[in-house]
């Protein structure tokens, strides 16, 4: 769906290129996380994209088309995207927020406001209560959810998202971080994010892109580049507790079970490998209930190794 082909940009008077000769394919319905050191070249990349910065030189396909010779206005209502704490305007209500890229389209009024109502519910805002709301009457979290709701209005097919959540508190952040990732997945877009936390690069990218000095270094899946870095740099980068980031990418399902029952309130199957560890670490145990019956133990987790 997106197809980065020798990307270049290369600014007048700059020593070396902020991209250079980059190329990155984003299978349709797919989510990639472009990560590296700060001027690295992750947003230069992700804003020519929707050419809110030219290239130079390289070629950009979206499903098969040159984005670069589309007309700029055409291709962004075609493209959702979602910058920190929204990118709202002050001046317009949410739903006047929300409807931009369809009023852009040309819809009609009803179809606009069914679907101010379907995205604010979508994203866990009920329209009813926030609708009619100003921007700065909203918290950083319903701001965020505002900034996803107005991106996938327009029901686009990929959507780029430049630090979505850098704004918010890690308690906020982590609950947004699960509801995008569940829209993602239910909705099968293409996205596109720049990020520098490694751990939400893992957990909302399918795959993950290492850049440094506007190169790419490394492009692999989340599991893949977690367990076999190969580079030092990227090792590095990625943090000496890869491995623990790693196990939060698989669940209690992915494990064996044993048939012995362990004592205590049973986990759900869907819980991570690291968030069962660390229950295991805070309770002092050394095997957990999996709710349907059986346990897994804290050797289970520590010898996982993904098929």
């Amino acid at each position: 769906m997106i197809s980065l082909r020798g990307l270049t940009k290369s600014y007048p008077g700059a020593a070396h290129p902020a991209v250079a000769d980059l190329t990155l394919e984003v299978p349709e319905g797919t989510s990639c996380a472009l990560i590296g050191p700060s001027g690295c070249g992750k947003t230069t990349t992700l804003r020519m994209v929707n050419r809110l910065v030219e290239p130079t030189s390289g070629e950009i396909l979206i499903a098969g088309q040159d984005a670069r010779r589309m007309d700029a206005v055409t291709l962004r209502r075609g493209i959702g995207y979602v910058i920190q704490e929204g990118g709202l305007f002050p001046h317009r209500s949410v739903a006047d927020n929300v409807a931009t890229v369809p009023r852009l389209l040309g819809w009609d009024a009803p179809r606009i406001a069914a679907r101010v109502e379907e995205v604010l519910a979508l994203v866990g805002l009920d329209p009813a209560r926030f609708r009619d709301r100003w921007p700065h009457q909203l918290s950083g979290g319903e701001r965020q959810r505002v900034g996803v709701a107005r991106a996938l209005a327009g029901d686009p097919p990929v959507l780029l998202m430049d630090e979505p959540f850098g704004a918010v508190d890690p308690i906020v952040r982590a609950r947004l971080q699960e509801e995008v990732l569940r829209l993602l997945r239910a909705l099968r877009k293409t996205v596109l994010l720049v990020t520098h936390d490694v751990a939400e690069a893992v957990r909302l990218g399918d795959a993950v892109a290492v850049l440094r000095g506007g190169r790419l270094l490394r492009h692999a899946p989340a599991a893949e580049i977690l367990a076999r870095p190969g580079d030092e740099f990227v090792a590095e980068f990625l943090g000496a507790d890869r491995a623990l980031t790693r196990l939060a990418l698989f669940t209690l399902a992915d494990l064996p079970r044993r048939p012995d029952a362990a004592p205590g309130t049973p986990f759900d199957a869907a819980t991570t490998l690291r968030d069962a560890l660390a229950a295991m670490l805070a309770g002092g145990v050394r095997a957990l209930p999996v709710a349907g019956g059986g346990s897994v133990a804290l050797d289970d987790i520590l010898a996982f190794t993904p098929a």
